[in-house]
């Protein structure tokens, strides 16, 4: 078989299980949104149980990276592309480990013997969170420069909820200092979601890179 054929199409193939473990982060982080709502025991630990399903893939995938870099030894776009892979890889499976602690945290909260706690509304914070990561995950396909770099902005955004957040249970806590692990559990919740939205913030960086070969941080 043509060598020329075998190196692209191996690449298309590793392009395919990338965009599959994005569809597949991208789930648990809506489902880890709702879950801090519904607080729904069964979602909880579905998605608790299922994180090796893209602990899996992460090391599938690079090892399909090492395997292609080792045998075709890529240049210019393309190893730019591997190189990518390798990155958005690995920020995917963060990604996903941080929705499994949300729902973690969240199953941790519901068993506070607190029933006067007002909850607090994460509503515009995870909604912008999961909207970061699609877009992120959208550039990437579409090869989106213009779109990887407005998700820079939302992110200001994001740190700016996790802030207020911040403030509110600080008051919290002094109004109610019985119940500081259920304020401190309810903290953290806005700590992973922004953390969420940095690693989409590390993706659309990947992805500039990725495009116009040129080394993006944003800050």
């Amino acid at each position: 078989m043509d060598h020329h054929y075998t190196f692209h199409h191996e690449l298309t193939k590793l392009n395919k299980k990338l965009l599959k473990l994005s569809t597949m982060v991208e789930e648990r982080v809506r489902t880890a949104a709702q879950v801090i709502e519904s607080k729904d025991q069964a979602v909880i630990q579905a998605l608790i149980v299922s994180d090796y399903e893209v602990d899996d893939m992460e090391v599938e995938i690079e090892e399909d990276c090492l395997k292609i870099l080792a045998l075709h030894q890529p240049v210019a776009s393309d190893l730019r592309f591997l190189i990518a892979v390798i990155k958005i890889n690995n920020e995917m499976e963060r990604i996903a480990d941080y929705a499994v602690n949300i729902a973690k945290r969240v199953d941790n909260i519901s068993k506070f013997n607190h029933p006067a706690a007002i909850s607090y509304d994460f509503s515009k914070m995870s909604d912008k969170v999961v909207s970061m990561l699609k877009n992120s995950i959208d550039a990437l396909i579409n090869k989106d420069v213009k779109l990887a770099r407005s998700i820079f902005h939302d992110d200001d955004i994001v740190d700016k909820c996790r802030n207020l957040c911040y403030v509110d249970i600080k008051e919290r806590i002094k109004k109610d200092p019985e119940h500081p692990g259920y304020h401190i559990n309810t903290y953290l919740l806005a700590r992973h979601l922004e953390r969420i939205a940095d690693r989409a913030v590390n993706i659309a960086e990947e992805v500039i890179y990725f495009v116009e070969g040129t080394i993006t941080r944003f800050n």
